[in-house]
C-alpha cells in the first residue's frame, strides 16, 4: 500500500496518514495468522508478571518492567474484546495483584463473559503458605477456576500488622515529640507505644472486618455459593486442592498444559476451527510500532477526549520525581497542575479523570492541586476522582473537590488529619561520639533542629500551625463533600476508611474502578464512549520531549521532571549512609516523610 505524505504536515494532521498503515499493517497481520475463515482469538494473561498502576517513574524502572502490564490496558483490552465477535475466550494465570487491582479485573472479567464470552482462570496456587486473598478473588470471577493438585486456596481473610518502635527507640536514646489530629492518625502511637491504643485497634478492626466482608461477598455472588458457605471455608483456610473442589472453590484440577489443551478443545469444538493464542496487551494494540506512534498524535478534530491524570505517589512541591527516597513515582504539584491546565484548556478534552494512588505529603503541595481542580472545573471541564489502593490524607485532599468521586471497596482513604513533629537524636549520636553546637540568629531559626527538643513556646506554636491546617482540611472537606463541618469532622479525625465505609459517610460518592470512573465523567460532559477517546494525559507529538515547553501552560511543561522537594534530613551532612538506614525506619513506622498530610502508617494487609 503506497501513501504519500506531504513535506509540510502538522502532527494532528499526521494521523491520517499514519491510520490508513496501521490498518494495513493489522489486516496484514491477521491474514497471515489465520487458517482459513474469521481468526478466532484466545486472549491471554499472566499476571504472574505483576501489573503496573502507575507508569515508570525512570528510564530504569521503564526497562525493566517493559513486559509488565498495566491494570488500564488490561481492562481496556477485554472491555474491547467482549464487543468483538473474534476473541472468543479468555484464560489467566492469576498472581496476587492485591485487592484493589483484583476488584477492577473482577469487574472486567464479568462484562466480559456477560457478552458470551468463555473466561478460564489457572495457578500453580491461590497463596502458598500465605494468604491468597487476592488471587482468588479474581479467579472467582470465571467461568471455571483451576488449581495445581499441589497448591492451595489461601482465601483467609485480611489481617492487619502494625510495628512498635517505642522500645528500640528508648534503647538508641531518641526522643520522639509527634503532635497530631487526631486520636486516628496513629504514627505517633507507633513511636510513642508499645502497643495498639483503643482508637488504633477500633480502626484497624474496622477496616479488616470490612475488607473481609467484601472479600467474601464478592466471591458468594461469582461462585453460586451463599455467604454461610464462603465463610466457613474461609476459616477452614488455607484449603488443600482436594478440600477446595469439595467445597465448590475450585473447579477442576491441573497443571499449566491441562488447561491450555482442555480450553483449546473446548472453544475448537463449539466454534469449529482453531483458535490464536494472544497477549491481551498485544490485541489491544495489534499495529506493531506504528499503534504507539498513533497513540501520541494529538486527537483529530471533531473527536473529544477525556483525559485520564495520573497521580501515583507522595505529594510534594516542585515537579515529579526525585523526591522519593525509597523509590517509586512522585507527585510533584507543579507537574500535576500543569497536566490539569492543559487539559482544561484543551478543545478536544471533554471531561478529566483523575487517577489517584497516593498516600498524601505536603500540606500546601495538595491545596496548590486542589485549586487547579476547581480551575479546570470553573472553565465547564468535569473532573472525575478515581481512587487506586490508597488515596489518604493529601491523597484525599485532592479527590475532594472533584465533580464526582469514585473508590474501590478496599481502596484505603480518608485519613483527614495532620501529623507532624521530630527525633530528638542529640543522645543517640552522642553514643557514638558525635556532637554538635548551634549558632542562631532568629528566635526560631532551629525550631525544628533535631539537635534539643521544643521550648514551650515553640510546642505551642507548633500546635497551633497543626489545629490551623486541620481546620482548613476539614472546612475544605466538608465544602467540597457538601457537608456540615461537625458532620465532616465526625468522620475525619485522622481516620482511615475503606472505600466500602468511606462511601456509607459520604466521602466518596460510589464505588467503581478506572472504568466506571470514565462512565461518569462521559455522562456528565453529556456524551457517549463511542464518541471519545480515553487516552492517557498529556501525551504530546513523540518529538516534544526534545523541546523545552514554551509556557507554564503548555502541555509539555507537565512531562518536566526536578529534584522536587528534598528527603528529610535526618542527620544532616556526612551520614549519608546513616541517614538511610534511620530513613528505612521512618518508613516503616509511618512518619510523615512527604508532609503533614501523609497518611501515618501504612498496613500490613495479608
Amino acid at each position: 500500500m503506497a501513501v504519500r505524505i506531504p513535506d509540510q504536515l502538522r502532527p494532528d494532521q499526521l494521523r491520517q496518514y499514519l491510520d490508513p498503515l496501521v490498518a494495513s499493517f493489522t489486516s496484514v497481520t491477521k491474514v497471515a495468522g489465520r487458517r482459513g475463515g474469521r481468526e478466532r482469538l484466545l486472549l491471554e494473561v499472566d499476571l504472574a508478571r505483576g501489573l503496573l498502576e502507575a507508569p515508570p517513574a525512570t528510564p530504569v524502572e521503564a526497562f525493566r518492567s517493559m513486559q509488565t502490564p498495566t491494570l488500564r490496558s488490561l481492562v481496556r483490552a477485554l472491555e474491547k474484546a467482549a464487543d468483538d465477535a473474534e476473541v472468543v475466550g479468555l484464560v489467566v494465570h492469576v498472581g496476587d495483584v492485591g485487592l484493589t487491582a483484583s476488584a477492577e479485573l473482577h469487574a472486567a472479567v464479568g462484562r466480559f463473559r456477560a457478552a458470551g464470552k468463555r473466561a478460564v482462570a489457572w495457578a500453580e496456587t491461590y497463596g502458598e503458605m500465605v494468604g491468597g486473598n487476592a488471587a482468588y478473588h479474581l479467579a472467582s470471577a470465571f467461568d471455571e477456576v483451576w488449581l495445581q493438585p499441589t497448591g492451595q486456596v489461601g482465601l483467609v481473610g485480611v489481617s492487619a500488622q502494625a510495628t512498635f518502635l517505642r522500645g528500640t527507640l528508648d534503647k538508641l536514646g531518641v526522643q520522639t515529640q509527634l503532635g497530631q489530629r487526631y486520636e486516628y492518625k496513629t504514627a505517633a502511637n507507633q513511636l510513642l507505644e508499645r502497643g495498639l491504643t483503643d482508637p488504633h485497634r477500633e480502626m484497624l478492626s474496622a477496616i479488616v472486618g470490612s475488607l473481609t466482608d467484601t472479600l467474601v461477598a464478592d466471591v458468594a455472588a461469582a461462585r453460586g455459593r451463599s455467604v454461610d458457605e464462603v465463610r466457613a471455608a474461609l476459616e477452614a483456610g488455607p484449603l488443600s486442592a482436594t478440600e477446595a473442589v469439595e467445597r465448590g472453590l475450585v473447579d477442576r484440577l491441573g497443571y499449566r498444559d491441562d488447561v491450555y489443551t482442555a480450553l483449546r478443545s473446548d472453544l475448537e469444538r463449539a466454534g469449529g476451527g482453531e483458535v490464536t493464542l494472544r497477549y491481551a496487551e498485544r490485541y489491544l494494540k495489534p499495529g506493531g510500532p506504528l499503534a504507539g506512534l498513533v497513540d501520541q498524535l494529538p486527537t483529530p478534530k471533531g473527536k473529544g477526549v477525556v483525559a485520564v491524570v495520573g497521580a501515583y505517589g507522595p505529594i510534594h512541591l516542585g515537579r515529579n520525581g526525585g523526591s522519593n527516597p525509597f523509590g517509586g513515582p512522585s507527585i510533584g504539584s507543579d507537574s500535576l497542575a500543569a497536566a490539569l491546565r492543559s487539559a482544561g484548556r484543551d478543545e478536544n478534552v471533554r471531561a478529566v479523570v483523575l487517577r489517584i494512588d497516593s498516600p498524601g505529603g505536603s500540606a500546601v503541595a495538595s491545596d496548590a492541586v486542589r485549586n487547579a481542580i476547581l480551575q479546570v472545573r470553573a472553565g465547564g471541564t468535569p473532573v472525575v476522582a478515581s481512587m487506586g489502593a490508597v488515596a489518604g490524607s493529601g491523597g484525599y485532599f485532592i479527590a475532594m473537590p472533584c465533580d464526582r468521586v469514585l473508590a474501590g471497596a478496599a481502596t484505603l482513604t480518608g485519613s483527614i488529619g495532620v501529623l507532624g513533629g521530630k527525633q530528638v537524636l542529640t543522645e543517640t549520636l552522642g553514643r557514638i561520639g558525635v556532637e554538635s553546637e548551634t549558632v542562631r540568629a532568629g528566635r526560631f531559626s532551629d525550631m525544628f533542629s533535631t539537635d534539643r527538643p521544643f521550648d514551650d513556646e515553640e510546642w505551642a506554636r507548633f500546635e497551633g500551625w497543626l489545629d490551623d491546617i486541620y481546620l482548613d482540611f476539614t472546612t475544605k472537606a466538608a465544602q467540597d463533600r457538601g457537608m456540615g463541618l461537625e458532620d465532616l469532622q465526625a468522620v475525619a479525625r485522622g481516620r482511615v476508611w475503606t472505600g466500602v465505609d468511606a462511601a456509607e459517610r459520604g466521602l466518596v460518592d460510589t464505588l467503581g474502578g478506572l472504568s466506571a470512573a470514565v462512565d461518569v465523567a462521559v455522562e456528565l460532559a453529556g456524551t457517549t464512549r463511542s464518541d471519545v477517546d480515553v487516552r492517557a494525559w498529556p501525551k504530546p507529538n513523540p518529538f516534544a520531549a526534545l523541546n523545552p515547553p514554551e509556557s507554564s501552560e503548555a502541555p509539555a511543561a507537565a512531562l518536566l521532571t526536578g529534584a522536587g522537594a528534598p528527603a528529610p534530613v535526618l542527620l544532616g551532612e556526612g551520614f549519608e549512609l546513616a541517614d538511610r538506614v534511620l530513613g528505612l525506619l521512618v518508613e516503616r513506622a509511618g512518619l510523615p516523610a512527604y508532609g503533614v498530610l501523609t497518611t501515618p502508617w501504612r498496613i500490613r494487609l495479608r
